[in-house]
């Protein structure tokens, strides 16, 4: 597990659209509210610059973050960020406290390996799709992975890699395949080239027409 991401929040007296707007055009900082565990929820403020950078890190959004709110540490999960949809500004975030005794549900990145080597692409020149990027798994803080690692070397053409497939390490569980195996769908799929079926052996090509006898006998004497 990479190195805890640490923010420093403060406690926001002042709620409203207005209230947001002036904190983020003014004071450069962005609105969050931090909720669940035995706290009660709590409005806060966050630096736009430290978030931003924050940001730019893959395990913001899948990972246990440190955040200071009035000097106090607090464990907490991300679980919505509300963006301005004409710049994509942040807007507002969302943070889950969490607690070491109890499991979490959080979406983890999958880092593909191998694509290039991937038989089904090296040797029979198949098409790699990745049907997701992240999947959602429950785990207990401690145990909360990173990334889960999607291995393509031994794929085959015509083949994909389901959810059930996917390694992923003790105590962590994968959500969707608790709803039965209908949800067991692809991560990732190899696509067969069209028209790219096996060489046929000499053998097992199919001959010719020949003419018929009669025919061959008409055309010698015309």
């Amino acid at each position: 597990m990479s190195d805890t991401i640490e923010l420093t929040a403060e406690i926001r007296t002042t709620v409203g659209k207005g209230a947001s707007r002036r904190l983020r055009r003014l004071e450069d900082k962005v609105p969050a509210i931090i909720y669940g565990g035995e706290g009660e929820a709590q409005m806060l403020t966050l630096s736009a610059n430290e978030l931003s950078k924050a940001m730019q890190i893959e395990a913001f959004y899948s990972q246990i973050l440190s955040l200071s709110v009035a000097g106090k540490a607090e464990e907490a999960v991300v679980r919505d960020v509300q963006r301005n949809p004409a710049n994509e500004r942040v807007q507002h975030v969302d943070f889950q406290r969490v607690r070491a005794d109890r499991e979490i549900n959080v979406s983890v990145p999958l880092h593909f390996i191998n694509e290039e080597a991937c038989v089904g692409v090296k040797m029979q020149a198949g098409t790699l799709t990745k049907t997701l990027t992240e999947v959602e798994v429950s785990c207990l803080p401690a145990n909360l992975p990173e990334y889960i690692e999607v291995d393509m070397l031994e794929v085959e053409s015509g083949t994909s890699v389901h959810l059930s497939d996917l390694k992923i390490g003790e105590g962590v569980s994968i959500v969707a395949l608790a709803f039965g195996s209908d949800r067991d769908i692809p991560v990732a799929s190899v696509t067969a080239k069209r028209g790219g079926g096996a060489d046929l052996d000499d053998e097992d090509a199919p001959e010719a027409d020949a003419p018929a006898a009669d025919d061959a006998e008409e055309a010698s004497d015309a």
